[in-house]
């Protein structure tokens, strides 16, 4: 049984005067502790089949399911990176990393003291009494992912969660993110428009079509880079040839 499912999903936007259609029959399945990446040109509906995913945004047609169930039912075991932190400036590092379990109401000492983990693990040990006006945005971007795990969701949504980052810190906090998820065992989307970030990062890219989105080209990482950290992936031969392949096919996406 795949661990999502995601059938015949069709999204249109109404308003009074048009009707605009972001997605087309889109179907596809994802196993469990995959991590896939969703690319593709600007217009082809990426963080709107995210969002749908997330259960944000109920769909025109179609279904998603995660472990068989509606997503409506399992909204509070998927966790969302977004581009930007969104860590509450007036409180502690401490006190944002554990919003998540307080909400939930599942915050129990042994929750708390596995998030501090998290926090080391992360190399942020001595940050917990700081503000987030005090850490840079790398350093921002590793709590809000301490934060995203605290609460054990089974499936992470990465919306272009590095592309405000420099690119030295994004190619760190790269090899960060891939490293934890994999020891975690987390299945993972990540929508972004960086190739080489999508090529380093994932088992399988999805690349769509614009207008409507739809499923164009699903391309296997192989496992010479798969085995690799992002940062070593890069400099593998393999990775410049699929690099040009996907180049090319965005290509003709763009000329159509």
């Amino acid at each position: 049984m795949d661990f999502l499912t995601i059938k015949n999903l069709h999204h249109t936007y109404f308003t009074k005067t048009s009707a605009t259609t972001a997605l087309s029959d889109i179907t596809l399945d994802v196993k469990e502790g995959e991590f896939i990446s969703f690319l593709g040109p600007s217009g082809c509906g990426k963080t709107t089949l995210l969002s749908i995913i997330a259960g944000l945004i109920n769909p025109t047609g179609g279904s998603v399911l995660l472990e068989n169930k509606p997503i409506k039912t399992s909204q509070n075991d998927i966790g969302y990176m977004l581009q930007q932190d969104y860590l509450f400036p007036w409180k502690t590092i401490e006190q944002n990393i554990l919003l998540g379990l307080k909400i939930n109401g599942t915050l129990t000492p042994e929750k708390k003291e596995n998030t501090s983990n998290l926090l080391k693990q992360m190399g942020l040990e001595h940050v917990g009494a700081a503000y987030p006006k005090q850490l840079s945005g790398g350093m921002r971007q590793r709590v809000a992912l301490v934060r995203t795990l605290a609460t054990e969701p089974k499936l992470l949504m990465l919306d272009e969660p590095f592309s405000a980052l420099d690119f030295q810190t994004k190619l760190k906090l790269e090899d960060l993110v891939s490293n934890t998820l994999k020891n975690f065992n987390k299945t993972a989307i990540l929508v972004t428009h960086d190739i080489g970030e999508a090529i380093a990062m994932s088992d399988r890219i999805i690349l769509f079509s614009p207008s409507p989105g739809k499923v164009h080209k699903t391309f296997l990482v192989p496992d010479e880079l798969k085995n690799l950290p992002p940062f070593s992936a890069r400099n593998h031969t393999v990775y410049t040839e699929l690099f040009q392949t996907i180049w090319k096919e965005l290509e003709s996406l763009d000329e159509e």
